[in-house]
């Protein structure tokens, strides 16, 4: 009699729980060997967590960054302006949360995430008793804060469709409504951008890179894929001559050089020239990861499009451009994330951003009696501001590629 098989997959069995004394002896303890490594580690993460513990708790440094908050926000913008500042950051959470409230998956995983950053930064800039003089103080601001992200999702999810485009475009018109709110208009007074710094500064220098580079190394990478030899020269030539000098050289072109060649009566303000001087170089780089992305997608695309009528332009729009930026979402955040750390640069211009306010807060008079000086404390908050920053978006970029699938084409 011929013996049936079972058509039932084996099933694995239970896997046994063990204990802690024996994970511990299995793992950390297997032998001799692995047994003094495992004590040798113990005690230097020991010595290496007491002694951060202790600096931690019972350094004097921290007063000099604590009290100047509001320097590290805005740099010198006028204390009693600051509530513009305020303003444009409240513009922000009611955004957020309408956003992630209307659209939910991927907007509301960025909506969470910059509602976090948000609040932190908030806590970091406007949470101390007189960081904010002229403004809001700062447990107001950073609840209120925190309730406008809250009323614009429930907002978003009560209304929902129906706010789509106002959304999209008070996103669109955010950018410049906060620069010429902050700069001053009309019955505001104008605040010159040579009192701008800080925070805020950065915030500026690196949104302003990555929105403008944005479409600029769009069309760079596909001008160099373009068929015309002019177009396709002068792409050529501007990526690798970009590329081939370091960002500290074309700020100095901008800053120094570029006054050179104006006409004297003519002076561009400091703060454009290093705006035009971060997105000129960004968008060199950002063209070739598009160009990339580009030739990862197969010829078969292009060739179901011209035999479906489409044109080149919406070939490129509808069909292989969508495809090639999804490709390089990962290689793409990593060049927003290092162009929001190179902005420190603007520093050997004559621009007070995170890291000039840092030096400025350890030179200050009243820190230099200090035991053990103010610069370890200074500088650990300003990296730890740029690592809130940095990890929020790295931490969305994984959401949106998970969402995306990028990693399982």
């Amino acid at each position: 009699m011929a013996t049936e098989v079972s058509s039932q997959p084996a099933r694995r069995a239970p896997r046994q729980s063990i204990g802690a004394l024996e994970w511990l002896r299995q793992n950390l303890f297997s032998s001799w060997l692995n047994g003094i490594i495992t004590l040798v580690m113990l005690f230097l993460v020991y010595q290496v967590l007491s002694a951060f513990l202790t600096w931690l708790f019972t350094t004097q440094g921290w007063a000099a960054a604590l009290n100047n908050v509001r320097l590290i926000s805005v740099g010198r913008y006028p204390a009693a302006e600051v509530w513009r500042v305020q303003v444009c950051v409240a513009l922000v959470a009611v955004l957020t949360g309408l956003s992630g409230g209307i659209w939910r998956g991927i907007p509301q995983a960025l909506a969470l995430s910059l509602g976090i950053a948000l609040t932190v930064i908030g806590l970091l800039s406007f949470g101390f008793p007189n960081s904010a003089t002229g403004g809001l103080p700062g447990w107001a601001f950073l609840f209120g804060s925190a309730i406008c992200v809250g009323i614009g999702y429930a907002v978003g999810r009560g209304v929902g469709i129906r706010l789509r485009w106002p959304v999209l475009i008070g996103w669109l018109l955010l950018y410049p409504i906060a620069i010429i709110f902050i700069r001053g208009f009309g019955p505001l007074p104008i605040v010159n951008t040579d009192l701008w710094g800080g925070l805020m500064l950065t915030m500026i220098l690196a949104i302003s890179g990555i929105v403008l580079s944005f479409p600029l190394g769009v069309l760079l990478a596909l001008g160099r894929r373009s068929k015309l030899p002019v177009i396709k020269g002068f792409c050529i030539a501007y990526i690798e001559l970009i590329r081939g000098v370091p960002l500290v050289t074309v700020l100095f072109m901008s800053a120094i050089m570029l006054p050179l060649f104006l006409p004297a009566d003519v002076r561009v303000d400091a703060v454009v020239r290093a705006i035009v001087a971060v997105t000129l170089f960004s968008a060199a780089y950002l063209a070739e990861n598009v160009r990339g992305g580009l030739q990862s997608i197969p010829n078969g695309q292009e060739e179901a499009a011209r035999a479906l009528g489409l044109n080149t332009f919406q070939t490129i729009i509808l069909i292989t451009l969508p495809q090639a930026l999804r490709a390089v979402i990962p290689v793409l955040v990593s060049q927003f994330i290092s162009l929001f750390k190179d902005t420190s640069l603007v520093v050997i211009i004559g621009l007070i951003d995170l890291l000039g306010i840092a030096q400025s807060i350890i030179t200050q008079p009243e820190w230099l009696g200090t035991p053990g000086g103010v610069w370890r404390e200074t500088y650990f908050v300003i990296a730890m501001i740029y690592w809130i920053f940095s990890f929020t978006i790295s931490r969305t970029s994984k959401q949106i590629e998970e969402q995306l699938n990028v990693a399982h084409r």
